[in-house]
């Protein structure tokens, strides 16, 4: 793909052997959500030097994302993202707290909303109509914005999203990127300013 297409590549790794492999070809180095609390993986991944998006996982307050950033920091690597997905509360639908945008911004790292996969609904298959509520995605992307913390969104798109081999059910359609990324913008720019003049803090 970066030969290719000519773009950074990020993706997660799952192994601390994986590593080694890895941050000879990503530009950004995933910890995957279910993994975020794994010490050994969080360590090698910290110890490559390379960016590293940390991915909270749906199991953890936003509180608890210092204690994954300060193990990163403490092998000297400050090139931190920290990416929000949604909280389970006891079902299987993922709520995306908005006050964690805030909470996490406190760590000082940029901060990412994964506007797909905040949509899944796990126990049914990605592949399942049922499996993620597509629909849902503008409306979460226009409120996470508007709370002025977020710096980036990390969106899926398919060409034929119900065709996609992996999170079909939450795949952004491709010929509807331009717009939702047009508004997005608007309303980053906003929400900057927004907490430039109503600063209650």
């Amino acid at each position: 793909m970066k030969k290719e297409i000519g773009v950074p590549v990020l993706s997660d790794v799952h192994t601390p052997q994986e590593v080694d492999y890895a941050k000879d070809i990503l530009d950004i180095i995933q910890l995957p959500a279910f993994l975020s609390m794994q010490t050994s993986l969080t360590l090698k991944i910290a110890k490559t030097g390379k960016p590293v998006n940390v991915k909270k996982g749906q199991f953890l307050a936003p509180q608890d994302v210092k204690k994954i950033v300060a193990k990163i920091e403490r092998q000297n690597n400050k090139n931190i993202l920290i990416t929000e997905r949604g909280t389970f509360f006891g079902y299987h639908n993922l709520i995306v707290d908005m006050r964690s945008f805030q909470i996490l911004n406190e760590n000082g790292y940029p901060i990412v909303f994964d506007a797909g996969h905040s949509v899944r609904n796990y126990g049914i298959p990605s592949s399942d109509p049922k499996g993620g509520f597509r629909e849902f995605i503008p409306l979460l992307i226009r409120s996470a914005l508007a709370t002025g913390y977020v710096d980036a969104l990390f969106l899926e798109v398919h060409e034929n999203p119900p065709c996609a081999k992996c999170d079909a059910s939450t795949q952004w359609p491709i010929e509807k990127l331009e717009p939702i990324l047009e508004m997005a913008k608007d309303i980053y720019n906003k929400g900057k300013e927004f907490i430039k003049k109503y600063n209650f803090e």
